[in-house]
């Protein structure tokens, strides 16, 4: 994705350079002359251009810093200005070979800060509104897909009483010597309350997420081999952090589901927490057999692929997740920044 937004930088770049030497050319200059000083200007509007993208917009004009984001404007223009003084100096004197009692700094400083400053402007303000419209259309998008994901909610909802009701009732007739079934249930239940009453929101409190985590790994021993060593590190995750809720549990949902077991190799589901300076930072750790590689890359492919939308538009540019995937192990690693 970098290297492609390199070479469309680079496209729009020459065909700038292109552009001027063509209409330069015809107007006052020769062909030599136009392909030399455009390039000069090509160099210092580029800069300032940058200068501005990377710094003064998202610093200062994105923060409503609006008299600095001028100061600056103004700054790099007359910089790239005064630089461009002593190159046309040097072009002109061993390149074009010009008489220097002619040259005229002031007029030289004065035609490149107005070039440079309108150039400027023109390539700034067309960069901000394609932004805006891009911003635009990814904010619809959104709407329509939060929209979209409520009806699919209303439509697969059912009624919580009847099934909490239900729960109790089979609560009430399991025998009370049972305690691992009556346990069991009671988490089941809680983590289902959880899910119908307290994730209908954008953020969560991690401690609520954490607790609906332990309870998932805790019904989840009781159903694999247990040979297969189960380790959850979380406690040491304090502090008012808020994170989107069931985000995290569909790759915890996914190694239960495929970890492997083998003969006479540690077998293990390994879930890390840790948060540092503002971002969270997950692990997900589990080993598989060659059988179940084939079926962890088809059959988990549309959660995964969910988690990572999701991802997409709740943490835009603020997330990073590598997914590391082979014949013996699937280890997956979320960082979520300022958070």
């Amino acid at each position: 994705m970098k290297l492609t937004k390199t070479y469309y930088h680079i496209a729009f770049w020459l065909l700038a350079y292109f552009f001027w030497v063509y209409i330069f050319r015809n107007n006052t200059l020769v062909l030599t002359h136009a392909i030399t000083i455009q390039f000069c200007y090509l160099v210092f509007i580029a800069g300032n251009y940058y200068f501005n993208t990377l710094y003064t917009v998202p610093q200062l004009l994105n923060k409503k810093r609006y008299l600095l984001f001028g100061v600056a404007l103004i700054g790099g223009v007359v910089a790239g200005a005064l630089l461009r003084v002593p190159v046309s100096m040097l072009v002109n004197k061993y390149l074009f070979k010009v008489n220097q009692v002619r040259f005229n700094s002031l007029s030289v400083f004065f035609d490149s800060f107005v070039n440079i400053l309108f150039w400027v402007v023109l390539i700034l303000t067309a960069k901000l509104i394609a932004d805006r419209i891009k911003s635009q259309r990814y904010i619809e998008q959104i709407e329509m897909e939060k929209a979209a994901n409520e009806l699919d909610f209303l439509r697969a909802q059912f009624n919580p009483h009847f099934l909490f009701n239900s729960i109790n009732s089979i609560y009430a007739h399991i025998d009370k010597s049972n305690k691992n079934a009556r346990d069991m249930l009671l988490v089941f239940s809680e983590m289902l309350r959880y899910q119908l009453y307290e994730c209908n929101v954008e953020q969560i409190e991690l401690e609520r997420e954490l607790n609906y985590i332990r309870n998932y790994i805790s019904l989840q021993k009781s159903r694999i081999d247990e040979r297969i060593r189960v380790s959850f590190c979380g406690d040491g995750v304090s502090g008012n952090i808020k994170v989107a809720p069931l985000l995290l549990i569909t790759f915890i949902e996914n190694a239960f589901k495929y970890v492997g077991f083998n003969e006479g190799k540690e077998n293990c589901i390994e879930i890390r927490l840790a948060y540092r300076e503002d971002s969270l930072e997950f692990s997900c750790f589990n080993t598989k057999d060659s059988y179940m590689s084939t079926g962890v890359a088809n059959a988990s492919g549309l959660g995964i692929a969910n988690a990572k939308r999701r991802l997409e538009l709740l943490y835009p540019g603020r997330h990073r997740l590598d997914i590391a995937n082979n014949d013996h192990h699937y280890h997956v690693t979320l960082t979520l920044q300022n958070v």
